[in-house]
């Protein structure tokens, strides 16, 4: 098992990631930053990285609302603000926090080995 940082309500918590699934690399750690998330496309299925201080986060790319890539869109403490219509999502949970957003979004626990990001596109939380 690895490990990986993960936000459990309001406390940082080292959580053990089974290595059983298929870890599939979205990016390089250096692609993205807290500045400029990074979209990743596998399988013509769009994902958006994001960092927070030392944690990266994955989401699905597009919004729930709307045609709004998350890619696009902002990342201020644990919230992605969507470019399309201004509603903000929970990294960690996918959870839209802002209206117009209702439908919570896909989130992953990514896996950073080896300079890359990596989640099990089979296993959102």
């Amino acid at each position: 098992m690895d490990g990986t940082a993960v936000w459990e309500g309001s406390e940082l918590e080292i959580v053990a990631v089974p290595t059983e699934g298929v870890l599939t690399r979205l990016c390089e750690v250096s692609d993205v930053s807290e500045d400029l998330p990074f979209r990743a496309e596998v399988d013509t299925v769009g994902y958006a990285v994001f960092q927070v201080g030392e944690l990266y986060f994955v989401t699905a790319d597009l919004c729930s609302h709307g045609p709004g890539y998350l890619s696009e869109g902002y990342a201020e403490g644990c919230e992605v603000e969507c470019p399309f219509h201004q509603g903000r999502f929970d990294l960690r949970t996918g959870v839209p926090t802002s209206p117009p957003c209702e439908v919570p979004i896909s989130v992953w626990t990514p896996v950073v080995r080896d300079g890359g990001i990596y989640i099990d596109i089979a296993n959102p939380n």
